[in-house]
């Protein structure tokens, strides 16, 4: 079997690391990174310490690069790019897929497998989400604290017959999953957190626990909230009665100091960030149902004049 994990960065790190263990389990396994960089280079050299909640560990995969020609026909393939990166690695991609290929995005986001979808047609796409706490602590090394380290994913909308052997493989590497018959409100559920959290975040430059105590820009949070509600029920995803509520409780329980990856990447000038992912996504979805977005609007637009790429 072929495994590809596609961007090793900290999710793509923690869950291919894991994956690289069933080299040793089964000689027929093949793990292959995508990196690129210093950090492809320390890989090369040394492997990739993954310093976890689990312990410390080396691993090895049995190829790395950052050319997707080297690459064979991939079984599995977890896609673990940024939002701004995945569309250009889908086309890098498309010949390492067959039909039986099995896609599992690792990304944030609610349009992700139509992302998907447009340019590879071929294979299995389970639509995803993930709860982590992980990065790159330096080259060559992710770091990872906190979160369930759990997968969440289902069915292809498209394609329902696949090969079951993920779970076993899964299970093998010692990776923690969730399956649904359907993802969609599991995706939209943590949509309603990072989207708004996001965006407030890094516009106001605040972290979580100075959002939550700040009556105003708590409201800003909620406001964005409610749009990407409207747009899920026009969409048909069944959220829970007191889905912003459920949602706030959550925040409380991060750490009061915690600042989103978004706000990370917003504070870089030289680095692409996800406003579109967040933001755009919004805006485009609103228009696209005839839903008002004014409050997700004035705080993109607001992010949009203090950083331009």
């Amino acid at each position: 079997m072929n495994i590809g994990i596609i961007g090793i960065g900290g999710i793509g790190g923690y869950f291919g690391g894991k994956l690289t263990r069933l080299i040793e389990l089964d000689p027929a396994v093949k793990v292959y990174f995508i990196a690129r960089g210093p950090h492809l280079e320390e890989i090369r050299k040394n492997g990739l310490v993954l310093d976890s909640d689990e312990g410390e560990f080396i691993c090895r995969p049995t190829y790395a690069t950052d050319n997707f020609s080297e690459l064979p026909v991939l079984d599995l393939c977890l896609v673990c790019v940024k939002s701004y990166d995945l569309d250009n690695a889908m086309i890098l991609l498309g010949d390492k897929v067959s039909s039986q290929t099995m896609i599992l995005p690792l990304l944030n986001g609610v349009d992700i497998y139509e992302r998907i979808r447009k340019r590879i047609s071929k294979g299995v796409v389970f639509p995803a989400c993930v709860y982590i706490g992980t990065h790159i602590e330096k080259p060559g090394k992710v770091t990872q604290r906190g979160g369930t380290r759990a997968i969440h994913f289902g069915n292809d909308p498209e394609k329902k017959d696949f090969n079951h052997d993920i779970f076993k493989l899964f299970e093998k590497a010692g990776i923690n999953y969730v399956w649904y018959d359907n993802p969609y409100p599991e995706i939209w559920n943590k949509f309603l957190m990072i989207a708004p959290f996001g965006l407030v975040t890094a516009n106001y430059n605040k972290s979580f626990g100075e959002i939550l105590s700040s009556g105003e820009l708590s409201r800003h949070v909620e406001n964005i909230m409610k749009e990407i509600v409207g747009i899920a029920k026009v969409k048909g995803i069944e959220l829970s009665e007191n889905i912003i509520a459920e949602t706030f409780e959550k925040a409380k329980n991060f750490p009061p100091e915690t600042r989103t990856s978004f706000q990370r990447d917003f504070e870089n000038m030289a680095k692409s960030d996800e406003r579109d992912l967040f933001g755009g996504s919004i805006l485009r979805m609103g228009e696209e149902l005839g839903i008002a977005t004014v409050a997700t609007r004035n705080i993109y637009d607001s992010i949009q004049k203090k950083k331009h790429f």
